[in-house]
């Protein structure tokens, strides 16, 4: 049975023949009669597990945790005796936002993190990675802990089997992986990352429910983002050294890349938008579609709403209280929108979002899903869970 992707490489194989002849672009010859095109294969749907979590509270987490993984039909599966990579959601410096520390507010919370570590580990993982590009020279663990991390917690409900790791360059590595795009990317191709996103065997978005600026939302799709090292992709790259945002390059597109790194393929802007209203949401899903997501788990117990971090203006703190998991991201994030507010089917620059809408751009690139009359919502009631982030 053909795959969705490998039929929809067949329905743009045939439709480029329909348009330029079987011999070459010319006049086409009058078509005859012929078989009926395949129906289009529809993007792939699974269950998402939406529950109640009234706090931070260690073993709160850790029981509303495992309940949700229940709920999607657990991850011993997935997960035994395997190499796990969770890329956290720790973007920017670390500092407080609205009264609050960041992890209350624009960055995973440490207790999600051990909880998540724990039921890893129990589940039989042989080894889990926690990735993120840092914005910083030191070592990481020093880093976390003077902002509120019990980093040995965490190692300790993993059993022993955590490493910490700084993604924003190559580190010891010789050289960067190179992770392609299975549709050819609406803007790139392929991207060079750190090798942990390719040497795993599982991999994991651990993001905040929150909003963003460019996209409307910040949930495990756009958490990706983040694999992307700064060294090749932020303002002052190429440098192994580097610590600035990716603005330029994926905001802009003002900047090329470093010699080698693979560039943007020719595509057509659209018009009527500004660059980075429809740039960022079709990066995002090219990096999304490079490094498949596995299992998306969604901290949604307290976050922010307005944006996405302090650099943000007219930002406030909410309270969701709710946590979200599933094996995959554009159902797990296409629940996740609506519990926000935004209708994850929503026209480009519709429903909240400034730009255009990824969960489109992804669920026509075959990833998932963002009909939610095709996504099973297990646990609380979507209807029950909606928490508004706009007025």
């Amino acid at each position: 049975m053909r795959t969705r992707r490998e039929a929809l490489r067949c329905s743009l194989g045939a439709a480029g023949l329909w348009a330029c002849g079987a011999t070459g672009c010319g006049t086409a010859p009058r078509p005859g009669p012929g078989p009926a095109a395949p129906e289009p294969i529809p993007p792939p749907a699974a269950p998402v597990a939406l529950l109640r979590c009234a706090s931070y509270e260690p073993q709160v987490v850790r029981e509303r945790l495992d309940t949700a993984l229940d709920l999607i039909g657990g991850i011993g599966g997935l997960v035994r005796g395997k190499t796990v990579t969770v890329k956290l959601n720790l973007t920017g410096s670390i500092g407080d936002c609205c009264g609050r520390p960041a992890h209350r507010t624009y960055q995973t919370h440490p207790h999600v993190v051990a909880a998540l570590c724990a039921a890893l580990a129990d589940a039989g993982a042989a080894r889990i990675v926690l990735a993120e590009s840092f914005y910083y020279r030191e070592p990481i663990e020093p880093v976390l802990k003077a902002n509120g991390w019990d980093v040995g917690a965490i190692v300790s409900a993993g059993a022993q089997k955590v490493a910490f790791v700084n993604t924003r360059n190559r580190g010891t590595h010789a050289a960067y992986a190179r992770l392609r795009v299975p549709w050819g990317g609406f803007v790139y191709p392929a991207f060079d990352v750190h090798p942990a996103y390719e040497k795993t065997d599982v991999f994991v978005s651990l993001p905040k429910l929150k909003e963003n600026a460019s996209t409307g939302i910040t949930l495990s799709a756009k958490n990706l983002v983040g694999i992307l090292p700064l060294s090749l992709y932020g303002n002052d790259a190429p440098d192994e050294d580097a610590l600035e945002h990716r603005g330029r390059v994926l905001h802009e597109g003002g900047a090329a890349l470093a010699a080698g790194v693979p560039a943007e393929r020719d595509w057509t802007r659209p018009r009527g938008m500004q660059t980075w209203q429809y740039r960022v949401p079709r990066v995002l899903s090219d990096v999304a579609g490079a490094r498949p997501v596995d299992l998306a788990v969604i901290d949604g117990i307290e976050s922010i709403a307005g944006g996405e971090g302090p650099w943000n203006g007219n930002l406030r703190a909410v309270e969701p209280r709710l946590l979200l998991a599933g094996r995959n991201p554009v159902c797990t994030d296409a629940v996740g929108a609506a519990v926000m507010g935004y209708d994850p089917a929503a026209e480009h620059g519709g429903s909240h979002f400034p730009g255009e809408n990824h969960l489109r751009w992804l669920a026509e690139a075959g990833v998932g899903t963002n009909n939610l009359s095709r996504i099973e919502v297990r646990g609380l009631p979507l209807a029950e869970a909606r928490f508004p982030f706009r007025g």
